[in-house]
């Protein structure tokens, strides 16, 4: 299938995970963006196994501490540390999935569908946390 139809499947499958992040209030929407982006890190991990490759298992297993401390960060300081997280992301997808020496370790159709989404999360990320800062002051 084209790019660009995994592209939008991409921002698609983000919009529905904003949507349902929206509707468990600010912190509940925290925690989801949270815990999905440590399950953006570590479905790579899974697809490793698959693969059977105990040096890739090594590789992607090292990104989940490495999104882990995103998650860290903008629990005991700024919601925006996630964000960076997930405007990270789309550098493992491509770097190491799409270009690099892992594109037989996931799917390719994996790696472009998670750039859209991981943008679109991020974007969504740094309009919220912008939003709550400026209600945060106005208050």
């Amino acid at each position: 299938m084209s790019y660009v139809v995994w592209l939008i499947v991409g921002v698609f499958l983000g919009w529905l995970l904003l949507l349902y992040a929206r509707t468990r209030g600010i912190k509940g929407e925290k925690r989801v963006l949270s815990v999905a982006l440590m399950v953006a890190a570590v479905i790579y991990v899974g697809f490793a196994f698959i693969w059977g490759d105990a040096g890739w298992v090594a590789i992607e297993i090292a990104g989940v501490p490495a999104y882990g401390l995103f998650v860290f960060l903008a629990i005991r300081h700024s919601f925006i540390w996630l964000a960076v997280g997930w405007g990270l992301h789309p550098a493992w997808d491509v770097t190491l999935h799409l270009l690099g020496p892992g594109r037989a370790v996931a799917p390719e159709w994996y790696a472009v569908t998670c750039i859209t989404f991981d943008l679109l999360v991020a974007g969504y990320i740094l309009f919220r946390a912008t939003k709550l800062k400026s209600e945060q002051v106005a208050v």
